[in-house]
């Protein structure tokens, strides 16, 4: 063994180590402590589908933080302005953002804008109105600045505020990043109580101190009996909404400056909730950027659990002043809108602490304790996207994606070991380098293995099989030519190289195009089909290329045995050329139809791109449609979409909404499945609610990055060949994606991100399949030395690969079938939608690509 080939032996034998070493903490949970310090210190992570937990998007609702902001700035000028013994009124305005007080003289106007200017310049800009013959009224605006302030601070101090939260909820490995201008990403990955999770996050903890107002003469119950009663009022005080509607309808009947809220009250025997209304006025005492710390405690006369909060400095001495100056008058305690607790203030309180006290259980204590010590979200925060799985569902993904992985991969090696024998060990053997140092690249940058994920490894396992194929191919053609083995070998990897890396550039080109433009799913799915392009490459062209080179130096490869698919053939491909154009030319109207009925939305649209609800359920004992669709039925819930899982009892739920935040269904679904099926054990296994806002995004996304990824592959195929070989290339690719587009839509397939990923999965098949043919006509143009693009050339270029296209289409098959008949419903419509586009990318190689190269005659001369 000479020098050379023994550098190349000790590098192969170093990155294996290392990918085995980086490798080994991701699957086996006993890695010691030390290995993963030093030598692993992330590793491959699991996507919430694959193992549970939940995925959350929040948007930060910035008009109600500068709402509040103006809000509490007006109240403080109003305190200001009653130290110096002048008292306005405030007024209602139709603007959101402004506030307007009505002044009491025109003298008094002067004295504001000192006061203004002197203490609130930075924060409110004012503008008078002083007409004769009435009050002087001024409106109050946040600044410029202070607005920009807002807008650049609220959505990072919710995040740090969140962070905080979950940190002290106990979530492992939770990943929280901002997006955009106002949202937040939250991935809780195992998470075991996604309701409790949700309220933990989503509570704005806005703590307030009001008085409560003296409402003698006035009857607060019948007033909201008679609103009901009316039919003017729906009654849900608990939606923030109505209960404005409610506080609008009943303004005449209340004082100025009060609003009413509910109280609610838990009796001590039966634990039945009720809820009373309460008159509070709206000036806030103080609110809970006083707390300086949270607890619970357990007391009171009925030793339940309540909330204990120490106060700040400054809180404490405004504490004192207001129970001193309040002494027998009630105080409420508003978080968050509602009304906690409202008890009598029987003595001034000095010591800076108080207590919250409402019928909690230890765990809502706990939770509210929890916000309140890490501080308020200066703004309400509205959940537009909730993903949740099941860890059930996140094991029976894993085992269900490990049972058709393993099938797949099996029927492939053992297809290569019979069809290419000795050179098929050696491709399994690149094939498993390939596979080991993906994943170990996903571990080295921390990567979350996702189910889209698994696509484009797919994607990478049938390109490195393609690439082996193209060598052996090539091998072939020149063993045939009476060369020796060791000559065989080198024309066959060094005639095989380019037409292997243009296939593989085309589709990294793709792949980079959807991780810079896709969503999330979609950059998983980008991410693993780059890696495993660019060690596909190594294996290829290094790994299997050293031990050819091994073997035939140590005389071990004496003959060459390759089998053949098919013979040589001479098919006139070309002579059908305008009946598969005119079949292809249905096809891509289909799939234009389809395109336009996806984007209006009205095709079968998933909650992905709808909007709207999907459950999952797991049941444990069989059932049939007929009594879930009366359940349903009975409890005025036609609306819904049931479907169920064969052979898996399982039943998916479906309720499709435009609506910017989600609906929060499966509380109520939840509920009409225990009473009504209890029997059967229904449990919710995953659950997915998109608003509308989102399904927006991901859908404009998708169709984005696919065209980017086309424009992308035309400029590189251009420099590469020609301008005809680009165009062409990116036409069949079109074609190949409308028509199975088009041939999901006539079945009703029901378009979700799963579909888009297979969809782009397709795009970087098809490409590559193309770019194999081009190639082989280059090669014989060169020989021909010509610049036209005849039939024959066609017809002879297309024959010469034919072999090798019906062997990569043949073994992407394989592992696709595994996939559709044992991945499970999850990735039942996304394997169809692979193996329809295997069949039609394969189609289009030969009958559409190619041929589109005569449409445009080229005239230059060399």
């Amino acid at each position: 063994m000479n020098t050379t080939m023994k550098l190349k032996v000790g590098l192969l034998a170093f990155l294996v180590t290392l990918a085995v070493v980086t490798v080994v903490p991701s699957f086996y949970a006993g890695t010691p402590t030390w290995w993963k310090t030093y030598m692993a210190p992330e590793g491959l992570r699991l996507g919430l589908d694959l193992q549970g937990g939940m995925h959350l998007v929040l948007k930060v609702n910035l008009q109600k933080a500068r709402e509040n902001t103006l809000e509490l700035a007006a109240n403080d000028l109003r305190d200001a302005l009653a130290d110096q013994s002048i008292s306005v009124v405030q007024s209602s305005a139709a603007d959101k953002n402004a506030i307007v007080f009505t002044v009491p003289n025109t003298s008094a106007v002067d004295t504001i804008q000192e006061i203004v200017k002197d203490g609130f310049d930075e924060e409110l800009d004012i503008t008078v109105d002083a007409k004769e013959g009435s009050f002087p009224r001024i409106s109050l605006r946040l600044s410029e600045e202070k607005i920009d302030f807002i807008n650049n601070n609220a959505v990072s101090q919710s995040l740090e505020i969140i962070r905080n939260r979950i940190d002290q909820f106990g979530v492992a490995e939770p990943v929280i990043i901002r997006q955009g201008s106002d949202e937040i990403v939250i991935q809780l990955p195992g998470v075991k109580d996604p309701d409790r999770a949700m309220k933990l996050l989503g509570d704005t903890a806005q703590l307030e101190f009001k008085l409560v107002a003296e409402s003698s003469g006035i009857d607060l119950d019948r007033l909201v009996a008679q609103a009901i009663e009316s039919g003017e009022w729906s009654g849900n005080w608990q939606d923030t909404e109505e209960l404005t509607k409610l506080n609008r309808l009943l303004a005449p009947h209340l004082p100025d400056n009060t609003t009413i809220y509910f109280e609610r009250h838990t009796d001590r025997q039966t634990q039945a909730e009720s809820f009373s209304p309460i008159l509070l006025e709206d000036k806030v005492l103080m609110t809970g950027d006083m707390v300086k710390n949270a607890q619970v405690r357990i007391g009171g006369s009925f030793n339940e659990p309540y909330v204990g909060i120490d106060l700040t400095s400054r809180g404490g001495k405004v504490f004192a002043t207001l129970t001193e100056n309040n002494v027998g008058r009630r105080m409420a305690i508003v978080l968050d809108g509602n009304v906690k607790s409202a008890p009598v203030i029987r003595e001034r309180i000095l010591g800076g602490s108080a207590q919250i006290s409402g019928s909690f259980t230890h765990e809502e204590a706990s939770d509210l304790a929890i916000v309140l010590r890490v501080g308020a979200l200066p703004a309400p925060v509205d959940i537009i996207q909730n993903l949740t799985v099941g860890s059930s569902l996140g094991r029976d993904s894993i085992e269900k994606g490990l049972t058709a992985g393993l099938f797949g991969a099996l029927t492939v090696i053992g297809f290569m070991l019979i069809f290419y024998r000795l050179s098929g060990v050696i491709a399994n053997f690149a094939l498993t380098l390939n596979i080991l140092f993906l994943f170990s690249g996903l571990a080295i940058l921390n990567a979350t293995l996702t189910l889209p994920g698994i696509a484009g490894i797919i994607l990478a396992i049938g390109m490195a099989v393609d690439a082996n194929v193209l060598i052996y191919e090539r091998m072939r053609e020149e063993y045939r030519l009476g060369k020796s083995v060791r000559s065989s070998i080198d024309g066959g990897f060094g005639k095989a190289m380019s037409t292997i890396v243009d296939s593989q550039i085309t589709t990294l080109i793709t792949a980079l195009a959807l991780f810079l433009f896709g969503t999330g799913p979609i950059k998983g799915f980008a991410v693993t089909l780059s890696l495993g392009i660019i060690f596909n490459l190594f294996t290829a062209l290094f790994c299997s290329r050293l031990v050819f080179d091994f073997l035939s130096g140590r005389h071990l490869l004496k003959k060459l045995h390759l089998l053949e698919m098919i013979g040589a053939t001479r098919i006139d491909f070309m002579r059908v050329r305008n009946i598969t154009f005119a079949l292809s030319g249905v096809l891509v109207l289909i799939g234009l139809v389809a395109f336009f009925q996806v984007a209006r939305g009205t095709a079968n649209m998933g909650v992905d791109f709808a909007g709207g609800s999907l459950l999952q359920y797991q049941a444990s004992q069989p059932f049939t449609m007929e009594e879930v669709r009366q359940a349903f039925q009975k409890n005025e819930m036609a609306e819904v979409e049931l479907q169920e899982v064969e052979n898996e009892f399982r039943l998916i739920v479906k309720v499709k909404k435009s609506e910017e935040v989600v609906a929060n269904l499966s509380d109520r679904v939840d509920e009409i499945l225990g009473s009504e099926l209890s029997e059967k054990g229904f449990v919710l296994e995953s659950q997915s609610e998109i608003g509308s806002s989102v399904s927006a995004v991901l859908r404009n996304k998708a169709i984005q990055a696919i065209l980017i990824s086309l424009a992308g592959v035309i400029i590189y195929l251009a420099f590469r060949f020609d301008l005809r070989f680009g165009l062409a290339a990116a036409a069949a690719t079109f074609h190949d994606v409308l028509a199975v587009l088009g041939i999901c839509w006539l079945l009703n397939v029901e378009m979700t991100l799963l579909i888009v990923t297979a969809l782009l999965t397709l795009a970087g098949y098809s490409l590559n399949d193309s770019v194999v043919v081009f190639d082989r006509i280059r090669e014989n143009m060169k020989k021909k030395d010509t610049f036209q693009v005849s039939n024959t050339l066609i017809n002879d270029s297309i024959n010469q690969v034919l072999n090798r296209t019906i062997v990569i289409s043949l073994t992407t098959a394989m592992v696709l079938l595994a996939l559709f008949l044992f991945g499970g419903s999850v990735i039942h419509d996304f394997s169809f939608a692979l193996l329809a586009g295997v069949v039609v990318g394969t189609y289009s190689s030969i009958f559409i690509a190619s041929p589109l190269l005569t449409v445009w005659k080229r005239t230059a001369t060399r």
